[in-house]
């Protein structure tokens, strides 16, 4: 779909229908101009509440004026025209204290709200609206420049369309996506976009000592990855390193899932779909700062050379790990993979994985919240104010000094599972903490997007399915940091 801004005033823009956000209830503002209707059919305007009317062109949706707001009434706005026959629509801008802010949460609403995935259907549903204006008219008549909006879309429309990249990964079904075939998009979006890429296959994993991720993966016929791929701009301000978990099924292992829970395990390796993301976002918004991201890719399959419960690996840094539940194997794959990208970028400024690691931190935070874990509180606050500035909810999951005693073992130097049944979304993090330097500890922040990485209802402007999260996050996190910040010469 495309979006466009024209330096017109609403009424002088030509469009099938016009797009008319209803702010707070505000049924008296001057662009509503079917008020008499629009109280006589019930409408008041209540966050998400929409009303169209054909015959005079126009679509009103409630909303406020809060930029999240502004994303979710622009989606719902797009899938209500989904299936009119409207080609195009028009609307005005709507400020609240940033022009670009508003712009783009409009631009990034519309594309995300759009997105379906519906390759696998024999008969597509067919999305009649093809393009927005955007029109140079603010709702309370602030003023913004042609330059800023057009700036705003371009942004958000890069953004929104990694996300809907990464969507479109994680939602593709195991019998498409395993970890050999990942690794070839990895390095097919390398060339697309100019990025370095290098894949480790199982020989390469085991030269490395990686003998965790190779476990997890022993019992698939598709071997393990770990796939890594690098934006290099010239002059770059830091270097940021982003490991993802990239179990492209799994089955639980030896100790199986129960057979509803493995319905949507495609989804467990949307980490590494996100790194991913987030390398290509990277470069394609052309951000000052070097960007390295790390897929551990494999697949936990049951079979007679499958990992146990009781067998002892040993990971990349030497440390043993005692098996006590073959499920526990994202922190698996993550140990290695978190060694392995330490030891190629020594001279790192931060480290981020980023996992869909517990069905503990959806139990904690709800299927919404991403949460966020690590040794640096201003780390972390920087992460969560980027989470509030990007749309996606964070919340932080506190260490203390009791909880890494539940991971102790009496026959290797850690446990792969937690003796006790509560905290496992800390006991998770406090693990892979044992696989992160110790000069790195305060440079690293770990994201447990269980909850909303993928989605069996729709909400705001994430349809069912893959939702992308973290993506959105990791990157306003960089602008923030090395983009907008004066910090960083």
């Amino acid at each position: 779909m495309k979006i466009e801004f024209v330096e017109k005033r609403v009424a002088d823009l030509e469009a099938d229908v016009e797009i008319i956000f209803v702010i707070d209830k505000r049924l008296d503002h001057r662009w509503v101009q079917d008020r008499e209707l629009l109280e006589r059919l019930g409408f008041k305007g209540e966050v998400e509440e929409t009303c169209l009317l054909p015959e005079r062109g126009r679509l009103y949706v409630g909303a406020k004026l809060d930029h999240d707001e502004i994303r979710i009434a622009a989606a719902k706005a797009v899938r209500t025209l989904k299936k009119k026959g409207y080609r195009s629509a028009k609307v005005g801008v709507y400020i609240e204290n940033c022009p670009i802010t508003n712009i783009k949460a409009f631009v990034e609403g519309a594309l995300l709200g759009r997105y379906s995935f519906d390759r696998y259907r024999s008969k597509r549903e067919e999305h009649s609206l093809k393009e927005i204006f955007i029109a140079h008219e603010e709702y309370s008549g602030k003023e913004f420049t042609a330059e800023n909006a057009r700036k705003s879309i371009g942004e958000a429309q890069k953004v929104a369309q990694t996300v809907n990249f990464v969507r479109e990964l994680v939602n593709t079904p195991p019998n498409e996506i395993y970890p050999e075939r990942l690794a070839q998009i990895a390095q097919e979006e390398a060339e697309r976009y100019g990025l370095e890429c290098q894949v480790l296959t199982e020989e390469e994993l085991a030269r490395e000592g990686m003998e965790a991720i190779l476990a997890v993966g022993r019992a698939s016929v598709h071997k393990p990855r770990v796939i890594h791929l690098t934006y290099r701009p010239d002059n770059p301000k830091a270097k940021v390193v982003f490991v993802g978990k990239g179990l492209t099924y799994d089955s639980g292992g030896l100790s199986l899932k129960p057979s509803d829970y493995m319905v949507t395990m495609k989804s467990d390796k949307s980490g590494a779909c996100t790194a991913l993301g987030v390398v290509i976002a990277a470069k394609r918004l052309g951000l000052p700062v070097e960007v390295h991201s790390f897929l551990g890719a494999a697949e936990n399959m049951v079979g007679g050379d499958a990992y146990k419960p009781d067998d002892i690996i040993r990971a990349k840094n030497g440390k043993t790990i005692e098996v006590r539940n073959t499920d526990a194997e994202g922190r698996l794959v993550l140990a290695d993979t978190l060694c392995y990208a330490q030891e190629k970028v020594p001279d790192l400024d931060y480290i981020v994985d980023i996992a869909t690691l517990t069905g503990a931190c959806v139990v904690g935070l709800g299927e919404y919240t991403i949460g966020v874990m690590g040794e640096s509180e201003e780390l972390k606050g920087k992460i969560l104010d980027a989470a509030r500035a990007s749309g996606e909810l964070a919340a932080q999951l506190p260490f203390n000094r009791y909880l890494p005693k539940l991971l102790e073992s009496k026959q290797a130097d850690i446990s792969n599972i937690s003796s006790s049944r509560y905290g496992g979304a800390i006991t998770a993090a406090l693990f892979l903490k044992e696989f992160i330097e110790e000069k790195n500890l305060k440079r690293w922040v770990h994201l447990d997007i269980a909850g909303p990485a993928y989605l069996e209802k729709e909400w705001g402007y994430n349809p069912y399915g893959a939702t992308g999260a973290g993506l959105r996050l990791a990157v306003k996190w960089l602008q923030k940091e090395f983009l907008f910040s004066k910090k960083h010469p």
